[in-house]
């Protein structure tokens, strides 16, 4: 039998999940995005005297994760207990991971995923007048845990 998709009534017609009767519990999730750049961005980046890009990336993702509900039509407004964004250089970019948690009725994958998109979104403003040509690929969640469908973990492995 296929998954049936939640935010669909028996009509086909598009509903917000009513999480009324849904108990709260613990709900943690995390998610990952890369940012490919060149040799010049990357340098750019880490030798920026203006200050630290990957820093105001961070906290541009902490903010984008408070305000999922007002981006994504259907996400629940969500009272979020804790946030973390962090960003690191690679050999060819920026690797961006998520951590959002809540006790609530539902959980918070889109939270993690909104905050990591946002973030990426931000190096590559910062670094562009160094290369447009930076990619951000590979946002995914990479495990979510709480609520009746329990835990899930990605398969280990990137495409890079």
């Amino acid at each position: 039998m296929p998954a049936k998709l939640s935010h669909y009534n028996s009509d086909g017609r598009i509903k917000m999940v009513d999480v009324t009767s849904k108990p709260d519990t613990m709900r943690e999730a995390r998610a990952s995005v890369w940012v490919k750049m060149g040799p010049a961005a990357l340098r750019a980046a880490r030798n920026n005297p203006k200050g630290d890009p990957l820093e105001i990336a961070r906290v541009a993702g902490i903010a984008a994760a408070k305000r999922t509900s007002d981006l994504i039509p259907l996400c629940h407004p969500l009272l979020l207990t804790h946030i973390d964004v962090r960003a690191k250089f690679c050999k060819n970019g920026v690797e961006i991971t998520s951590s959002v948690r809540t006790t609530g009725p539902t959980g918070v994958e889109m939270e993690a995923l909104t905050a990591a998109a946002v973030a990426a979104l931000t190096v590559y403003d910062m670094c562009k007048a160094a290369d447009h040509g930076i990619e951000i690929s590979e946002l995914r969640l990479l495990e979510k845990s709480g609520g009746r469908s329990g835990v899930y973990r990605a398969k280990k492995g990137r495409a890079r």
